[in-house]
């Protein structure tokens, strides 16, 4: 579900039409095969871009859930500092009860707050790098095809 698929038949040499020379013989000629090439490459840098574009948007989606999340364990932990805070000037003016209930919310926000900062660490640690990883295995593996078949 996380992974961004390109199907295999639109990555293969056939996708972009293999058809033989219209001079009726089986073997197409260099202008042909150069311009088959020139078209089946173009269409590979398209759709590795395409790639790169859906792999980026999704690792960016990351980021932002994690800074979110991040942004509420910070905002919990200010509302437990200021709970805390209330604590020790409750425990100074008062009996036992108000502030030891004090301590105890201040106690959960903190916890919360840990909560929080540990899943918004994990997204922004599933969104790392911040590059298309995909993208880049895909080409890595086109120039070895492409490098293999040269050599025929």
């Amino acid at each position: 579900m996380d992974q961004v698929e390109t199907p295999l038949a639109a990555r293969t040499p056939a996708a972009a039409g293999d058809r033989t020379a219209d001079n009726g013989s089986a073997e197409p000629s260099v202008g042909e095969l150069v311009s088959r090439a020139t078209r089946q490459m173009s269409q590979l840098v398209r759709e590795e871009m395409q790639l790169a574009q859906a792999e980026m948007t999704q690792k960016g989606k990351r980021f932002g859930i994690g800074g979110g999340l991040f942004g509420g364990a910070g905002l919990l932990a200010f509302l437990g500092l200021g709970a805390l805070v209330g604590a020790a000037v409750a425990a100074l003016a008062l009996a036992l009860p108000v502030w030891a209930s004090a301590l105890i919310v201040a106690g959960a926000l903190f916890a919360l707050a840990g909560v929080l900062a540990l899943a918004g660490k994990k997204e922004v640690g599933r969104a790392t790098p911040p590059a298309p990883e995909q993208a880049i295995e895909g080409v890595k593996a086109d120039v070895a095809t492409i490098k293999e078949k040269t050599k025929r």
